[in-house]
Formats: structure tokens, C-alpha cells, sequence
């Protein structure tokens, strides 16, 4: 078992990272919480949530709450029915909330326990790669239906345990996903790291280099939020990619394309806004070539007009006074944050959709 401390402003924790983890939760938890409520959704309630449940210490309470799986459940009224559940079981500020699941459900759930009782504790269980970003840092947040995570709170959980057995078996459209993350973290952290992830083959990962890569972002996003918790300064870093990402995944609805494949799709405009107005010299094309050799939907480009992209994007939390801020690398492991102008953006959309359309 590897373990990460992260530390915040309201105390540390630690992520541990391991072989079936899920079946000793005893071991990890308080014995101390009075209640515990463990929050799933309906795909990953089939798989884990006997085992977690079955883990747990007797001397506490387990109940469940499931939601539908897909990014749709990140939504206000999922968001109550959740705070109704709570209620209904009397949870009080000893209760323990556990998010057992991918990013939505970390989201949703950690969202639910900042707000309950003005905040209880709560404990990531990620069951997905691309989860190893979004279950570290303290962001819990529901989407809006004018943008993504534009309803939420920073809130740490009191630990993170990721059971790497979990995500072993992930489609490969969540192994996409998680990946899209992955060399995220790369492009701001790491030249070695980065070329090799430009040559993996995302069908052939073996065990170890999965861990390794996983722990490697986790790192990288430790220790970028303990020096910006709150997303005052360097902490924007960790969007890259995500400003036009999160714009796709509103427009074309939820659930349309995973998250990290759009991450993936806003990393590729993303260099070509840094090469083309910005003079960097990042290597656009060979990881145009990886993203086209591990599948990622880069296509969806098509289905996208610019104009609606940058209304879009004017929701972006980075956006201030309507110009928007991007994330940008001068080189890789160079990040930084710019504001870029309207005609710029439309004329660089613009190209890369007919580079991708073949026009």
C-alpha cells in the first residue's frame, strides 16, 4: 500500500492507494462515527458496495443512498434528495459520509456532507482514474444547466482510499477518461513523464505503471492545492485543458462525452492556442497521434459551432469582467494563465475544427 499526505488549511489527510482495500475498512475508519451513509450509484452499487459495507465497523450504523450512474446525477434535485435522506436517518455530526464511485459521485456526495449540518465528515472512495484528481483537493460541487460545477463549496475529505482493484476492469472509454486527467497532470509537472505517456498504449497498461501514474497526479495535485487551496493563484493551473472541456460537455449535454475525454479534446486546443498565438513549441502532433491511436473522440469537434462554445466558456469560473482566462503552457511543465481575446479564440476553434474534419 503507497500512501499521500495532503495538507490543507483545515487539517491533513491522507490518500492510500492499494490492492483491495475496500474489504479492511475497519482498519482506516474511526470507530468513533455513530452513523455512516454510503452514497454509490447504480453501476458501482452491483460491485463494491456489499464488500464496503460488509468492512465496516459494527459499532457504527451503515446505511446506503444510490444514485443513477452518469454525470446527470450531479444535479440540485439529486442534490436534495440526498439532504432528504439524510434526515429521513437522522444523521447527526458524528455521521460519516463515504462516496463510493467516480467523480460524480465524490462531487455530489462530498457536496452533500459540506453543507449537511454545515458540514460532516466524509471519506473519497474512488472507483475510477479519473477520479485520482477530483477526490483530492477539497472541490465538491453540482452542475448547473448552464455550466459544469458552478454550484459547490471547497470541503476536504478526512481521508481518501482507492482500491486499484476497483478500476482494473473500467471500459475503455473510463480508462480514456481517467487518462485525460493523467497527462494533464503531466503537461504541468513533468517532460519524462509526459513522453512516455505520448508512447502508452492505454489497452496495454499494466498494474504497476496504472499505480505509478496514479500516484505520480496525485502528487502533482497535492502539492499545487497545499499552495493555493482556495484557487487563488496557481491552483488555476490544474484547469488546464478545461476551459473548453467543460464548455463541450454542457453543450452537447452530460453524459455526451465523458469528462476526461473532453479534458483530453480541451488539452489539444488548448497547445494550439499556446503554439499558434503564443509562440510555444509544444508537441501538438504527436499527441494529436496518441489521442488518435487511444480512440478519443476528438471528432466531437464537428459537432460544436465556435460562437456557442465562447457563450459557453464566458461561464467559466476563470472568466472575469467577460474576458476569458486561459490556461496555457509556455513549455511544458510552464504553465499560465492569460486572458485571450473573442476573435483569437473563434479563429483558433475555428481551424482546429477543419484540421479535425479534414477540410
Amino acid at each position: 500500500m503507497a500512501s499521500v499526505t495532503v495538507r490543507s488549511s483545515s487539517h491533513d489527510y491522507e490518500v492510500l492507494i492499494g490492492d483491495g482495500l475496500r474489504h479492511n475498512l475497519s482498519e482506516f475508519i474511526s470507530s468513533d462515527y455513530t452513523s455512516i451513509l454510503v452514497i454509490t450509484d447504480s453501476t458501482v452499487k452491483d460491485h463494491y458496495l456489499q464488500d464496503v459495507k460488509g468492512s465496516l465497523s459494527e459499532a457504527a450504523s451503515v446505511f446506503t443512498a444510490v444514485v443513477p450512474a452518469g454525470e446527470s446525477s450531479k444535479s440540485m434535485g439529486r442534490y436534495e434528495e440526498l439532504l432528504d435522506r439524510c434526515v429521513e436517518l437522522k444523521l447527526d455530526r458524528k455521521s460519516l459520509i463515504i462516496a463510493l464511485g467516480g467523480g460524480m459521485v465524490g462531487d455530489l456526495a462530498g457536496f452533500v456532507a459540506s453543507t449537511y449540518l454545515r458540514g460532516i465528515d466524509y471519506i473519497q472512495m474512488p472507483t475510477t482514474i479519473l477520479a485520482h484528481d477530483s477526490s483530492v483537493g477539497g472541490k465538491v460541487a453540482i452542475n448547473h444547466s448552464e455550466g459544469k460545477n458552478l454550484i459547490g463549496s471547497f470541503y476536504h475529505p478526512v481521508k481518501v482510499i482507492y482500491d486499484i482493484e476497483t478500476i482494473q476492469t473500467l471500459p475503455e472509454s473510463e480508462i480514456r477518461s481517467g487518462y485525460g486527467e493523467v497527462i494533464k497532470h503531466a503537461f504541468l509537472s513533468d517532460d519524462e513523464w509526459t513522453r512516455r505517456l505520448l508512447k502508452a498504449n492505454l489497452s496495454e497498461l499494466s498494474v504497476d505503471q496504472l499505480e505509478n501514474d496514479l500516484m505520480k497526479g496525485i502528487q502533482v495535485k497535492a502539492s499545487i492545492v497545499e499552495k493555493d487551496e482556495r484557487e487563488a493563484g496557481i491552483r488555476k493551473y490544474l484547469n488546464l485543458g478545461h476551459t473548453l472541456a467543460h464548455a463541450i460537455e454542457a453543450e452537447l449535454g452530460y453524459g455526451e462525452i465523458t469528462h476526461g475525454e473532453a479534458v483530453a479534446v480541451g488539452l489539444l486546443f488548448m497547445m494550439k492556442v499556446s503554439n499558434d498565438i503564443k509562440g510555444a513549441q509544444l508537441p501538438i502532433k504527436a499527441y494529436k497521434e496518441w489521442l488518435d491511436q487511444n480512440h478519443y473522440p476528438i471528432s466531437v469537434l464537428t459537432r460544436i459551432r465556435p460562437e456557442r462554445m465562447l457563450e459557453r466558456m464566458m461561464f467559466d469560473k476563470k472568466t472575469l469582467r467577460r474576458k476569458i482566462n486561459f490556461v496555457l503552457l509556455h513549455e511544458l511543465s510552464d504553465p499560465y494563465v492569460v486572458e485571450v481575446e473573442e476573435e483569437q479564440l473563434l479563429e483558433q476553434m475555428s481551424l482546429l475544427i477543419n484540421e479535425v474534419s479534414g477540410e
